[in-house]
């Protein structure tokens, strides 16, 4: 049986649980707030880094998205959700390592801005907003005339990069300046899997709550 640990307003973890129902897969949900239940001892037994998420299955534990994506890759291949051809297993893995590597940390600066909080450095929101506009500008060019990354079907890439875009639909950071980028998000946007495990208005609360504490902790 497999146990997902998790928090719905996590992009980390919600790429793991659309993965999940992606494979078709049968596993059990657990939350985990992020209010202390993940320094509780039963979670740190699980994850002793205390983030989320983390996956059990069968009584084998796994940590870091990336690592549970290739787990479930490697040991429930159908449907297969990485090509097998070279340049396109490497423009799978490109956008993956890019979206956690250079995306994401500029979409937590960015974070106040996407979310309406006041207070934001501007001099460091210019910054993410550049580096932002570089990713998006650079995804653009690896998509071509097929729906998904590197594939005619859905792949790791796009439950790691889809999970993090979401973020800016909406915003002030548009992707009306890529267009093939704008579609695919469309696309994925329209999966039953993308749906199912949308943010909840109470969620996105939570998460400005969140972050207004930190902001006033300086």
């Amino acid at each position: 049986m497999i146990t997902l640990y998790h928090a719905p307003v996590s992009p980390n973890s919600r790429r793991v649980w659309i993965t999940l129902l992606e494979k078709g897969l049968e596993f059990e949900l657990v939350e985990v707030k992020l209010n202390g239940e993940q320094f509780k001892p039963e979670f740190l037994q699980i994850n002793p880094f205390h983030h989320i998420p983390a996956l059990v299955d069968d009584g084998f534990s796994l940590v870091e998205s990336l690592a549970i994506l290739d787990y479930l890759e490697a040991k429930y291949p159908t449907p297969a959700m990485l090509p097998s051809d070279a340049k396109d297993l490497g423009i799978v893995r490109m956008v993956e390592l890019v979206t956690v590597n250079e995306l994401l940390p500029a979409l937590t600066t960015l974070a106040p801005v996407l979310l309406g909080i006041p207070g934001a450095n501007p001099e460091k929101i210019d910054q993410a907003k550049v580096k932002t506009s570089t990713v998006l500008k650079y995804f653009e060019s690896l998509l071509d005339n097929r729906p998904f990354f590197g594939s005619d079907n859905i792949t790791l890439a796009e439950p790691v990069a889809g999970t993090v875009i979401s973020w800016l639909i909406g915003s002030d950071v548009s992707l009306n300046d890529y267009p093939k980028l704008s579609g695919w998000c469309d696309r994925i946007q329209k999966r039953p899997a993308w749906q199912k495990t949308e943010p909840t208005p109470e969620d996105i609360e939570m998460i400005k709550s969140m972050m207004r504490g930190r902001m006033a902790q300086g």
